[in-house]
């Protein structure tokens, strides 16, 4: 007996649309950035309050263009995997990776100035909350109740 089958409709079909809304929220971003001509990480990167050695290396111009890819194609495939609900697990234990990185850039800590963030936080902020939600997701497999991995789920 896995971990969903244990909780009630409510509470399952709560959990898949938080996979949803995040996923929607993933994949819009990663689409808007696809769009973007002039869209690039190195304004966010350069301005990094925290382990700013690690942020202006992958600012730097040799580098630059591969982290423009590989965060554009992070979002888009983390979007597509939890709305569509296919290895969910892995598209949010990538996503937590993708936050972690946005937040250490750029965290809430009340002694740092505060970064390109909405609003004003104290320890906490969107980027780390999204990641503790996925988190949570990543251990309750919601694919199996709706996704196309259902498709794949075998009888026993």
């Amino acid at each position: 007996m896995n971990a969903i089958s244990k909780l009630s409709i409510g509470q399952v079909n709560s959990m898949v649309l938080l996979r949803l809304l995040i996923g929607w929220h993933f994949l819009y971003e990663g689409v808007i950035k696809v769009y973007s001509t002039t869209w690039t990480a190195k304004g966010y990167l350069l301005s990094a309050s925290f382990f700013q050695p690690f942020f202006q290396w992958l600012a730097s111009e040799s580098i630059l263009p591969a982290v423009d890819v590989l965060n554009i194609f992070i979002l888009l495939v983390v979007g597509a995997s939890l709305l569509i609900g296919f290895r969910t697990k892995w598209a949010c234990l990538a996503g937590i990776g993708l936050l972690l990185l946005y937040y250490l850039a750029h965290p809430a800590f009340p002694w740092l100035p505060q970064g390109p963030s909405e609003g004003s936080y104290w320890l906490v902020n969107k980027n780390l909350i999204e990641a503790a939600a996925l988190l949570v997701l990543a251990l309750f497999p919601t694919e199996k109740r709706f996704g196309i991995e259902r498709m794949f789920k075998t009888k026993k």
